[in-house]
């Protein structure tokens, strides 16, 4: 399963982006899908998951209260909407999608079997 990440670009701070992932086959309802960043020479952090079926979510602490993650279940696809935006949240941001995860391996990278390619987003000061 290849999915499709959209959406990245270049903001001033304190604007808005919204990214969108798509995810082809299987009903996207039948998968967590989760979004994580990556830094050049840093690890892969998670953001925001989605889960499987409940809709339940959970975002980092960094995000929290600032980006919002939903699902669209006729168009198969997950979107995190990204407000006030800061220059640390600069990096290259991946949606994932993974099956039957419990709720402590929501925010682990390596508990998803799939990955978008990735988009960029630039926030400047």
């Amino acid at each position: 399963v290849q999915l499709q990440a959209s959406g990245g670009g270049l903001v001033q701070a304190g604007d808005s982006l919204r990214l969108s992932c798509t995810v082809p086959g299987r009903t996207v309802r039948s998968y967590s899908v989760g979004w994580f960043r990556q830094v050049p020479g840093r690890e892969r952090e998670f953001v925001a998951v989605i889960r499987e079926n409940s809709g339940s979510t959970r975002y980092a602490d960094s995000v929290k209260g600032r980006f919002t993650i939903s699902r669209d279940n006729a168009k198969n696809t997950v979107s995190l909407q990204m407000a006030t935006l800061k220059p640390e949240d600069t990096a290259v941001y991946y949606c994932a999608a993974g099956v039957r995860l419990i709720w402590s391996d929501l925010d682990a990278a390596a508990r998803y079997d799939y990955w978008g390619q990735g988009t960029q987003v630039t926030v400047s000061s």
